[in-house]
C-alpha cells in the first residue's frame, strides 16, 4: 500500500481546486493555474457534476492515447464518447456502465498504418494502466469529508 504524508506541504502529489458559490446551484471550479469552470445542477448550460466526471474520464485517456499515437501519427480525427448510467438504489445515487469510444482516424500512409497499429494497446494501457481518472474509478479511493 502506497501512502502519502499529507502535512507535507512540499509534496508534489498534491493536486487541489477551489469552488465557490457563484449562483443559486451554481458554483466556479479554479485550478492554481488560473484556469476556471463553471458547474451548475443542471438547470442551466453548465456542466453538472456528473458530466464533469465523464469528461474527466473522456479526457485523461485521450490524452493518454493521444500522446502514445501522436509519436507515429497525428490523428486526423480524434472524439471521444462517454456514456454512464446514473442509478440510485440501496447504495445510493451513482454512476453504472461506464463507457469510453474512441473515434480516431490517421492519416494514410506508414505512420497512420502505426498509429492505427498502436490505438488498441494505447487504449488498453490508458484504461489498465495510465489514466488517472479512470484508475482511481475503478480502484475506488477514500473520500474524507469535513467542514471548517
Amino acid at each position: 500500500m502506497t501512502t502519502v504524508d499529507a502535512t507535507d506541504p512540499n509534496r508534489d502529489t498534491l493536486r487541489h481546486i477551489d469552488l465557490h458559490k457563484i449562483g443559486v446551484g451554481r458554483f466556479l471550479a479554479t485550478n492554481g493555474r488560473g484556469g476556471v469552470l463553471p458547474v451548475g445542477s443542471g438547470d442551466d448550460p453548465d456542466f453538472t457534476p456528473v458530466e464533469l466526471l465523464l469528461v474527466a474520464l473522456a479526457g485523461c485517456s485521450a490524452i493518454d492515447v493521444d500522446l502514445i499515437t501522436g509519436k507515429r501519427a497525428q490523428a486526423t480525427t480524434f472524439e471521444v464518447e462517454a456514456e454512464g448510467d446514473k442509478i440510485r438504489d440501496e447504495q445510493g445515487n451513482r454512476l453504472v456502465d461506464l463507457r469510453l469510444t474512441f473515434h480516431v482516424r490517421f492519416p494514410e500512409g506508414e505512420d497512420g498504418d502505426r498509429a492505427r497499429d498502436v490505438l488498441p494497446r494505447s487504449i488498453e494501457q490508458s484504461r489498465d494502466r495510465l489514466c488517472t481518472v479512470g484508475r482511481t474509478v475503478q480502484l475506488g479511493a477514500a473520500i474524507e469529508y469535513g467542514a471548517r
